[in-house]
């Protein structure tokens, strides 16, 4: 396999994506966010004056897909209002959008990727260079990988089929990429120097294939992922569901799910709650209850009791607007890799998406659960950034950046009032058996982990569609 694209051949292969995620954008800022609470919310009384807030009045943003479950719960079950907070709800068309919506200063706190808030304190290439902040996640996996059909075609299966043996997976991926024009080699992420781009080229470089040679990575809004690779835009890409579902037979029938993130990484942190440092130093009141409110929603999502009803919330026109099909997969647990073959593939497990309770298999430590932002875990986060070259080293002093980027501290003092145990530690190893490669993570020698990886990027690249 080789790969000979310029920029200029890429950028041409990559326009009628261009012209898709304009029309995705347009149509869904045209979609009303959530106006009015519900009866139930309405009739919540309020736990926390309003008037002692330094802004009770926030607005916040999501992004439709599964992701924006706790902010719908939290909206539609009054979990804001009870903690005195007035709440304008944004739906926002991409990550990017997302993002960048609280770094300049129209949104109050917004999900981000997990890896945004990193990379924006460490500057690695292709982020926002900003003081984000975050206490806490919103979920942990969650997301997936989608192939088209053309890959199934050529023998490549889910991963659980292949029983750990990545040498069987790599031999089919190199077989169906090498036999691909180089303007053809695209996988599709949501955002630029993230955790998805970081499983993608993770999972292809562990099978000894070097993924900045051989194919391209393009961004693109998670509704649009599904049109695109009906258009033959891109082979694969990964997304949170509901859009990874929503390409399976049975539905688009555009593609398979080949593995969700958990298999790439068991426990991993996917969206965070963000906000910029200055709305904690100004708003210090009101960042407590945010959080708050934000815990409480969590846990209800995290309840398999209310999980069919969380999917259905989600399915609201305001919300994802999938679905309730496409939505429940992920939030109850019954999730369907898909095929082209007829064979049921549907995994039965309650940490497909990981809201407050940590799955059993873990091996973890006395008060974890989902929200709780191990340090160690962006520390992580770093190593990828330099892997890849979107910075030229981990930065010396590491572990001050990831203080000031994942706010434990605040977290602790938040969970506390509420009577939440946390762990005592901000800094865990990750085992060999969490990731696909089974190459465990200790954070007290994240160089030398670094160093042990033979497939790295040799110089920084450019992202395009960002």
């Amino acid at each position: 396999m080789s790969s000979k694209m310029n920029r200029r051949d890429f950028l041409i292969s990559v326009g009628a994506v261009a012209a898709g995620v304009a029309v995705s954008s347009n149509a869904i800022n045209a979609n009303r966010a959530p106006q009015m609470l519900s009866a139930a919310a309405a009739a919540v009384e309020p736990v926390v004056d309003p008037s002692t807030l330094e802004k009770p009045n926030l607005r916040i943003g999501y992004v439709p897909v599964n992701d924006c479950a706790p902010f719908a719960v939290a909206w539609e079950k009054g979990f804001f209002r009870k903690y005195g907070l007035n709440v304008t709800l944004s739906r926002e068309a991409s990550w990017a959008n997302s993002r960048d919506g609280i770094i300049f200063g129209r949104l109050d706190a917004s999900p981000v990727v997990s890896g945004a808030v990193t990379n924006a304190r460490i500057g690695a290439e292709g982020a926002r260079h900003a003081p984000l902040c975050a206490a806490m996640t919103i979920h942990r996996h969650g997301n997936a990988m989608t192939m088209n059909q053309a890959m199934w075609n050529s023998g490549i299966r889910p991963w659980k089929e292949y029983n750990g043996n990545l040498d069987a997976f790599g031999q089919d991926f190199r077989r169906y990429f090498g036999q691909l024009p180089s303007e053809k080699r695209i996988w599709a992420v949501v955002l630029s120097s993230a955790i998805y781009e970081y499983f993608v080229r993770y999972l292809v470089a562990a099978t000894g294939i070097n993924p900045y040679e051989e194919f391209r990575v393009i961004i693109i809004p998670p509704p649009q992922m599904v049109t695109n690779m009906r258009i033959g835009a891109m082979q694969a890409y990964m997304v949170a569901e509901p859009w990874n579902t929503r390409a399976i037979t049975g539905n688009a029938g555009v593609g398979f799910t080949f593995a969700q993130g958990k298999e790439i990484w068991q426990g991993h942190p996917d969206r965070l709650l963000g906000v910029m440092e200055s709305f904690i130093d100004q708003n210090p009141k009101t960042y407590r209850s945010l959080v708050k409110a934000m815990i409480e929603a969590c846990q209800y999502c995290s309840e398999p009791a209310n999980r069919e009803e969380v999917a259905q919330i989600i399915s609201q026109r305001s919300f994802t607007g999938a679905k309730p099909d496409f939505t429940r997969p992920a939030i109850v647990g019954e999730y369907n890799y898909g095929g082209f073959d007829g064979q049921p593939r549907i995994s039965k497990s309650l940490d497909t998406t990981v809201f407050y309770d940590m799955p059993s298999q873990l091996s973890l430590p006395e008060g974890a659960h989902s929200t709780f932002l191990w340090k160690s875990q962006s520390l992580w986060l770093m190593t990828q950034a330099a892997r890849w070259g979107q910075i030229p080293e981990i930065p010396p002093n590491a572990e001050e950046l990831a203080s000031q980027s994942w706010r434990t501290d605040l977290y602790r003092d938040i969970a506390a009032e509420m009577g939440i145990e946390c762990p005592a530690e901000d800094y865990k190893v990750e085992p060999p058996e969490a990731f696909i490669d089974n190459r465990g993570f200790d954070p007290s020698d994240p160089v030398g982990y670094l160093n042990g990886f033979e497939i790295r990027a040799n110089q920084p690249r450019k992202f395009f569609l960002s």
